[in-house]
C-alpha cells in the first residue's frame, strides 16, 4: 500500500484512541499534521504521536497539502462543518460517528464530497471488526433461519454533570446520538431501513435524552428492540433471534472484539477474540479501530470514493432514523432550527 498522509483534526480522546492504536502501528500511515483551535494542544499531540506539523486552525490543518485524509475528531455539532471544509480543500474524510446531527446534514456532507471527488465514511468502526462481519456471515448462511428480532441495548448511568459533554445539548450531548446510534446502526446493518420508528424517551433537566427505548419495525413484522442511556445502567448486550436459532453479542458487544455465540438446538459455536487476532494477524493488529482504518486507506489508493462497507446510503439511513426517534421524544438540536 502507497502511503497517505493522515490529518486529525479536532485532538480530543476519541482522537487519542485512535491514534495510539492504527494510525501508529499501520504500514502505510504518514502522520502529517494535527489541527486544532488551540495551538497549543494541537502542538502536543502532534509531539506525543510524532506528527510533522500541528496548527491552532483547523483551515491550515485542511490547507496542509501533505495532508491526503483527514479524521475529523470533533464533538457531532461540527463534523458537517469541519467535514466540508477538509472536502473542500480537496481532503479525503473520516469522520466520527454519528456523522452529522441530522439527515439534512448528512445529505448536505455527500453532495460535498461528490462534488469535490473525495472519499467520504462514518467511522462505525463496529462495522469493520470481524466478529460483526462472522455474525453476517452466520445470518447469511441460514444458520439461524430467518431473522425475526433484534434485541440490543447501549449505555450505562453516568453521574449528572451538566459540564460534562453527555449532558451538554450544545455539545450534542444525550444518550442517542452518543451512545444509542450504535443499536440503530446494528439494526441497519442486519435488518436495512425500517419501515416505522416507534419510539418514547426521557429527557434530563439539561435537556439531553437521558434514555429511550425504540422499536423498529421491518417488512415481515421483523422488529429491532433497541434501548440507550446514559443515566441508567443497561446490558449492553444483543440477541439476533431467528425461526432456527439466535445469535448472542456478548458485552460490550460494540467492541468489536468480543465474544459472539451461535446457538442452534443444543449446540453453541463461539466466535472469541483469539479468532478476530487469528483473522487480523499481522499488519491490520488487534485494536478495535485497525480493521476501519485499514480498509479506508485500501479504498483511498483504489480511488474509490465511500467504502463498501460503510456506504454514504447507510449512514444516510441511519440519520432518518435517529431523526425520526428524536421527532417523537421531542429533542431538538440547534442543528434543526437551520432546517
Amino acid at each position: 500500500m502507497p502511503e497517505i498522509g493522515w490529518g486529525i483534526l479536532g485532538p480530543g480522546r476519541i482522537a487519542t484512541l485512535t491514534t495510539q492504536g492504527p494510525l501508529m502501528n499501520l504500514p502505510g500511515v504518514r502522520r502529517v499534521a494535527v489541527g486544532s483551535r488551540d495551538a497549543d494542544r494541537a502542538a502536543a499531540f502532534a509531539e506525543r504521536f510524532g506528527f510533522g506539523r500541528s496548527y491552532g486552525s483547523y483551515l491550515e490543518l485542511a490547507q496542509n497539502p501533505e495532508v491526503d485524509v483527514v479524521y475529523v475528531a470533533t464533538p457531532h455539532p461540527w463534523h458537517h462543518e469541519h467535514a466540508i471544509l477538509c472536502l473542500e480543500h480537496g481532503k479525503h474524510v473520516l469522520c466520527e460517528k454519528p456523522l452529522a446531527m441530522n439527515a439534512h446534514q448528512v445529505r448536505e456532507m455527500i453532495a460535498c464530497a461528490r462534488a469535490n471527488g473525495r472519499f467520504l465514511a462514518e467511522a462505525f468502526f463496529t462495522y469493520w471488526t470481524p466478529m460483526l462481519r462472522h455474525v453476517r456471515r452466520w445470518i447469511e448462511e441460514g444458520r439461524i433461519g430467518e431473522v425475526r428480532m433484534l434485541w440490543a441495548s447501549c449505555g450505562g448511568r453516568s453521574r449528572l454533570d451538566p459540564a460534562n459533554r453527555l449532558f451538554d445539548k450544545a455539545l450534542g450531548g444525550g444518550a442517542l446520538l452518543d451512545i444509542g446510534c450504535y443499536a440503530v446502526s446494528l439494526a441497519h446493518q442486519l435488518l436495512g431501513a425500517p419501515q416505522q420508528v416507534l419510539a418514547s424517551g426521557a429527557l434530563g433537566e439539561t435537556g439531553v435524552d437521558e434514555q429511550e427505548a425504540m422499536i423498529l419495525r421491518y417488512p415481515g413484522d421483523t422488529l429491532a428492540i433497541l434501548s440507550s442511556a446514559i443515566r441508567t445502567t443497561q446490558r449492553n448486550d444483543a440477541v439476533i433471534q431467528g425461526t432456527e436459532g439466535r445469535i448472542t453479542l456478548l458485552p460490550s458487544w460494540w467492541g468489536g472484539t468480543r465474544t459472539a455465540i451461535l446457538a442452534v438446538g443444543q449446540e453453541e459455536t463461539r466466535f472469541q477474540d483469539t479468532e478476530a487476532e487469528q483473522l487480523y494477524a499481522g499488519p491490520f493488529g488487534s485494536h478495535e479501530k485497525s480493521w476501519m482504518v485499514a480498509e479506508v486507506m485500501q479504498d483511498i489508493a483504489a480511488g474509490r470514493l465511500e467504502s463498501a462497507v460503510m456506504p454514504l446510503a447507510l449512514s444516510l439511513e441511519i440519520a432518518q432514523t435517529m431523526d425520526a426517534v428524536r421527532a417523537q421524544i421531542g429533542l431538538r438540536y440547534a442543528a434543526d432550527e437551520e432546517i
